[in-house]
C-alpha cells in the first residue's frame, strides 16, 4: 500500500564529492519496502520545483528507517542536500516493482555504474541470509566517487573500477563481468543505459537472466502522466509502475 507521510531526517551526509547519504524515519514505509523500489520526495518547502523526485530505496534498518543515496544534479536534489536533523520531507512510497530474487539462486551478481549502487545494496541487504555469496561489481570515474566499502556488508564481495585506475581495475564495470557470469545464478545491474547496452552487447551473457533498474525521469511515480514510458518487447511499459526493474532482454533501445 502506498503511503504519503512527513518523514524527519535522521542524518544527511555527504560520503563521496556530491553525494548525499539521507537517514529518515519512516516506519510506514520501511516496513513494507521491497528492492529496486522507491520513493517520490517533494524537494522543496513550496511547489518549486513542482514535480517530485524519485529515490531508490537504498537502505532500510530497525527501527523504520530508510535511507536514499543521492547526487546533487539540479535544484532539487541541491535542496535536499542542505537540509537538516530534523527536518521533515515528504515521501510518497513505496512504488514500482522491485527485484525478484529466484529461490534456487545461492550466487548473486550485482553490477553498479556510478550512483547505481543505490538500490543495489538493499538488494544485497535483504539477499544475505538467503544466498551464499554476493559479488558487488561497482565502477567509478576515480577512486573518490567509489561507494566507500565500510557501509557495506562485510561479508559481500566487493570488486572495483575506475576509469584512471586509481583504484581496482582500470576501466569500467562492464569490463568485470566476463571474470565472473560463471559463477553467478542470477545478475542484477543499474547504471546509465549506455551500461545496459552494453551489458546487453556481451555474447556470454546470452541466455542469462538479467535484472536492471531503470533511471528515467518521472512526473507523477504513479503511472498517470505518462512521462516515463518505454518501448519494450511486450509494448510500451511505464517505468514507475511497471518497472523501475525489468529484464534486460526485455527493453528495445
Amino acid at each position: 500500500m502506498i503511503k504519503q507521510i512527513p518523514a524527519p531526517i535522521i542524518s544527511n551526509t555527504e560520503i563521496m564529492p556530491n553525494t548525499h547519504l539521507v537517514w529518515l524515519q519512516a516506519p510506514e514505509i520501511a516496513g513494507i519496502a521491497q528492492p529496486g523500489q522507491f520513493v517520490m520526495v517533494r524537494c522543496e518547502d513550496s511547489h518549486d520545483p513542482l514535480l517530485r523526485r524519485p529515490f531508490s530505496i537504498h537502505r532500510v534498518a530497525n527501527g523504520g528507517q530508510i535511507a536514499l543515496l543521492f547526487n546533487i544534479v539540479g535544484q532539487g536534489t541541491l535542496w535536499l542536500s542542505q537540509c537538516q536533523e530534523g527536518n521533515p520531507l515528504d515521501l510518497l512510497g513505496p512504488l514500482g516493482k522491485g527485484f525478484s530474487l529466484q529461490p534456487a539462486s545461492r550466487r548473486l551478481l550485482l553490477i553498479a555504474g556510478g550512483i547505481g549502487i543505490a538500490p543495489l545494496v538493499f538488494l544485497a541487504q535483504k539477499a544475505l541470509n538467503q544466498v551464499s555469496s554476493i559479488t558487488l561489481l561497482t565502477g567509478a570515474p576515480n577512486a573518490s566517487l567509489l561507494y566507500p566499502r565500510s557501509l557495506l556488508p562485510p561479508s559481500i564481495n566487493l570488486v572495483t573500477a575506475t576509469e584512471d585506475g586509481s583504484e581496482g581495475r582500470k576501466g569500467v564495470v562492464t569490463e568485470l563481468i566476463d571474470n565472473f557470469i560463471n559463477q553467478a545464478d542470477q545478475l542484477f545491474a543499474c547504471g546509465p543505459a549506455s551500461m545496459y547496452q552494453s551489458i546487453a552487447a556481451q555474447g556470454y551473457l546470452e541466455g542469462k537472466s538479467v535484472q536492471i533498474s531503470l533511471e528515467v525521469r518521472m512526473g507523477c511515480g504513479l503511472g498517470a502522466c505518462y512521462g516515463c514510458t518505454i518501448k519494450t518487447k511486450r509494448g510500451l511499459r511505464q517505468v514507475c509502475r511497471d518497472g523501475p526493474v525489468f529484464e534486460l532482454d526485455d527493453i528495445l533501445w
